[in-house]
């Protein structure tokens, strides 16, 4: 007898449907197979499924199975196909009957004894269903809420594979689960962490202000200790709530990787911070079946890589090409993969091998040889990707005993919330979406300077050397130190300040 199914693969962090057909065959001991390009995971199902169904009291089909799964030339992987295997396996030979089941997308892994499990990509494979039309879909307990968030979708939770099987056959009533997105967002979008924990550090903070107004990628220089990751987890604390639209995109990325953590959406922009010995696929993505890096990771938040001349060179050269295109991609010999890498770079660095070159604090042991071999490990384009450099020295004994209270995050994110909305009104339906991003013919157009302004960019052009990279750098930065003073024309003082953040070029 045949049965017909419909489940959902991943493919990156998109998700496919599948159909899964299911064919008893009438005579033949031979063992139960699975068609339709399968990875192991999905060949491995069938000895999962027939446990799971003899544990479930129903009795396996002694005739042989065949399980195709279509489309036939796309790859099949991991353990969500369990659940509709099993279902297909109960339908065909008739121990379940059931008229609805067209209507359903299902996806959940199976345990020995039936229970059914959480699966990776749940969100991606019901934004996928609704895509498809499909109206309804059967969901392991675990992930129902993440399912749910998706619109005219009506998700059901199942615990085991006899509740899904009796629900299909209309003999157990389940109510489909409900999310009520706005008040999770007022819930779940709560930071730890403030600005005013940060004692000092004024002209730091004011750079970071700047970054995070213009979603520019920043770099700072300092000793240990002077608070530069302190600085850097509290960023996203500053930057505009995220929209349903980027919790969406940041969600299906965290879920296709099981980094969800049993929430529904994610409504905080993410902060990752990979270890500097942290290889080029790990950052960057790949695998056999490709899955994301932690470039996607911080995907509408911020990446922040401490120690950043510490840092492979062949690893930092491949960010160059994500922080320009704002995307991943994957390349295997059966095609492409393409993930999202809309990120904030912050990086930080000591400023010599030992840490404490220009520091008061500690006499410097490196000779000038060595610093400069030191800071060479980051290169020129690289440094040229990067808006901002600031240096950030160390905090005093009275500084960080001092009772004065500093501006919170919330007045700060009132300041770039009203900078960014200047940027939407000047840019509109543009794929430009704030001044870091715009082209080189969108800061002629909305960089003019005056005079005084344009005597000063070209003294620090002159000077400094600076390359037509930084010349760009120099003047978005300032359109956006503009627009924090609510100003529609950049000053000398605007071209001064963004010259100011040129710290490396300025050091050659």
């Amino acid at each position: 007898m045949l049965s017909k199914l419909f489940s959902v693969t991943l493919e990156g962090i998109e998700g496919i449907i599948c159909e899964v057909e299911v064919h008893i065959k009438r005579s033949g001991f031979e063992k139960s197979l699975i068609v339709g390009l399968p990875d192991t995971a999905v060949k491995e199902s069938i000895e999962r499924v027939q446990s799971a169904i003899t544990n479930s009291g129903y009795n396996y089909p002694k005739t042989k199975s065949v399980i195709n799964l279509a489309p036939a030339d796309v790859k099949k992987a991991g353990p969500a196909f369990d659940l509709p295997i099993a279902l297909g396996i109960l339908l065909g030979s008739k121990a379940v009957q059931s008229d609805c089941v067209k209507d359903f997308v299902i996806v959940g892994e199976l345990a020995l004894d039936g229970r059914v499990r959480p699966v990776n990509g749940v969100l991606s494979m019901a934004m996928a269903a609704a895509e498809k039309g499909f109206k309804q879909m059967i969901v392991p307990l675990e992930n129902v809420r993440e399912a749910a968030v998706v619109e005219d979708l009506e998700v059901f939770g199942v615990s085991s594979l006899s509740q899904a099987a009796v629900f299909l056959a209309g003999q157990l009533v389940l109510e489909a689960s409900y999310v009520d997105i706005e008040q999770l967002f007022e819930h779940a979008a709560v930071y730890d962490v403030d600005f005013a924990d940060v004692k000092g550090q004024e002209s730091v903070k004011r750079a970071l202000t700047i970054a995070a107004a213009g979603g520019h990628n920043i770099l700072m220089i300092g000793p240990p200790g002077a608070g530069k990751t302190m600085l850097a987890q509290r960023l996203a604390t500053i930057l505009p709530t995220l929209t349903l639209t980027e919790s969406l995109e940041t969600t299906r990325v965290y879920s296709s990787v099981g980094l969800l953590d049993n929430k529904a959406l994610m409504a905080t922009r993410p902060v990752r911070m990979p270890h500097h010995t942290a290889t080029g696929a790990a950052l960057v993505g790949g695998g056999t079946n490709p899955r994301c890096g932690e470039l996607s990771l911080a995907h509408n938040g911020i990446l922040f890589l401490d120690e950043f001349a510490e840092f492979p060179r062949h690893v930092l050269e491949m960010i160059r090409q994500p922080l320009e295109d704002k995307k991943v991609t994957v390349s295997r010999a059966k095609g492409s993969i393409t993930f999202p890498a809309n990120f904030m770079l912050v990086a930080a660095t000591n400023p010599c091998p030992c840490g404490y070159f220009g520091s008061y604090q500690k006499r410097c042991k490196c000779t000038p040889n060595q610093i400069e071999r030191y800071m060479a490990r980051i290169s020129g384009p690289m440094l040229d990707r990067i808006d901002i450099h600031i240096d950030v020295p160390s905090v005093t004994f009275s500084k960080l005993r001092s009772k004065q209270d500093s501006n919170d995050s919330a007045a700060i994110r009132e300041e770039v919330i009203a900078a960014r909305e200047i940027q939407r009104q000047r840019f509109g339906e543009k794929k430009t979406t704030t001044n870091a991003t715009m082209t080189h013919r969108q800061v002629g157009k909305f960089c003019d300077l005056n005079e005084s302004a344009e005597m000063v960019l070209k003294n620090a052009m002159t000077e400094f050397g600076l390359s037509a990279r930084a010349h760009d750098k120099i003047c978005k930065v300032a359109r956006t130190i503009a627009d924090l003073e609510n100003k529609e024309n950049i000053n000398a003082e605007h071209i001064a300040e963004g010259v100011s953040y040129r710290r490396l070029d300025r050091a050659l």
